[in-house]
Formats: structure tokens, sequence, C-alpha cells
């Protein structure tokens, strides 16, 4: 139940209604109708997108505000940070989800996020080698919150590896272009085994 509270919690908006003058003063603020607000957040969003100078800045800004939230309400089986003193590059580490095959394992992942985050989603692959119909052999995973017609900026980091962990223990196809995605149902029977035997060869440490 706490888990579930956690999950919901980082799955709320971190889209800043409001920045300061280092951004020119740009305001999604509105006190007149909704329809109104979109066109603020259109017209805003538009900016920081044209902008490589304040598109940098906004990521900073916006990465910065998620790592706060990070260290005050952590996930039990996900952690991630900046990789050094880029802030565009992190890491992050993924414990096997509980009564799974990989349920021991810890999974390494790296970020590479976007200047223009969060208006375009960050690339996260897999460090560590799993067997999962939806992650390839080189780590890219392919589910839709990570694409572009999938991904929102109201999307975060730590929501983004949720949603990941949340995949990793049904076996079911999310993207039939997955290297997996040809598993007939005998070789399905005996996911779980090669899952196990991925997760003791690679993930335990």
């Amino acid at each position: 139940m706490e888990e579930e509270e956690e999950k919901e919690e980082l799955k709320k908006p971190l889209f800043p209604m409001s920045i300061d003058s280092e951004f020119n003063n740009l305001s999604l603020e509105s006190t007149s109708a909704s329809d109104d607000t979109e066109m603020a957040q259109l017209s805003f969003a538009t900016t920081i997108t044209h902008s490589p100078v304040i598109k940098s800045e906004f990521a900073t800004y916006r990465l910065k505000h998620e790592l706060e939230i990070i260290k005050e309400d952590p996930f039990t089986h996900c952690s991630c940070g900046p990789e050094g003193d880029d802030i565009l590059k992190w890491q992050a580490a993924i414990m096997g989800p509980p009564d799974t095959p990989i349920e021991d394992g810890i999974y390494f992942l790296s970020i590479d996020i976007p200047e223009n985050y969060p208006f375009s989603p960050p690339k996260i692959k897999f460090q560590t080698k799993i067997f999962h119909p939806s992650i390839d052999e080189d780590g890219n995973i392919y589910v839709d919150i990570l694409e572009e017609d999938g991904w929102t900026p109201a999307m975060s980091i730590m929501s983004s590896l949720i949603s990941i962990w949340s995949i990793l223990p049904d076996p079911s196809i999310l993207d039939p272009s997955g290297p997996l995605a040809d598993l007939d149902s005998v070789e399905r029977k005996n996911f779980d085994k090669k899952a196990r035997e991925w997760a003791f060869k690679y993930a335990m440490v």
C-alpha cells in the first residue's frame, strides 16, 4: 500500500507553474479561464524549445527540483542521480521486483537527458543485461513513455524508472517491434527460467 502511494506521489506533475527572472520572467500563472492557461502553457513551451539558452537553464532548474523530491521521498526499489558534475547525465539502479525470477538482481541503467527536457524524454538504457521482451540485448527499452509521442512534461526521471520497474515482472509484449516479440508459446513457458538465469549471471552483486 505504501509503495502504491509513493508511485502516485511521483506521478504528480512537476511542470513548474512559474519561474523567476533568470528565465526572463516567463510565467504560466493565469487567473482566467482554463483555455487561457492552456494557451499560456503552449506559448511557454514554444519559447523554451526554441531558445537554446533557456532550454538548458530550464532543464537544469527542473532536474534540481526532481532531485529534491527524490531525496525527500525516495522510492524503495529505484534510485538515481547525476553521474559526476553533468546534470544531464544520470545513472540509476533498479532492484528486481519481489516474487519474480529476477528479485535478487540489481540492474544499472544510464540516463541521457536532452537539453530541452522535460519537453523531450530522457534516453534510458539498461547497462546490466536483462531478459525481457521489451528490452533488447544492448539495453534499449521499448516502452511508449520513452518515445516522443508517449512522453509528456508531467513525467519525471523517477516516474519513468518506476514505469520500467513495473513492467519487469510481466513478459507481455509492450512493443511488437521489440527483439523478443516472436517468442512462441513454448518459449514463453520457459521465460521465467531464462530470466532467472540471466539475473544470476549478470545482476547478482
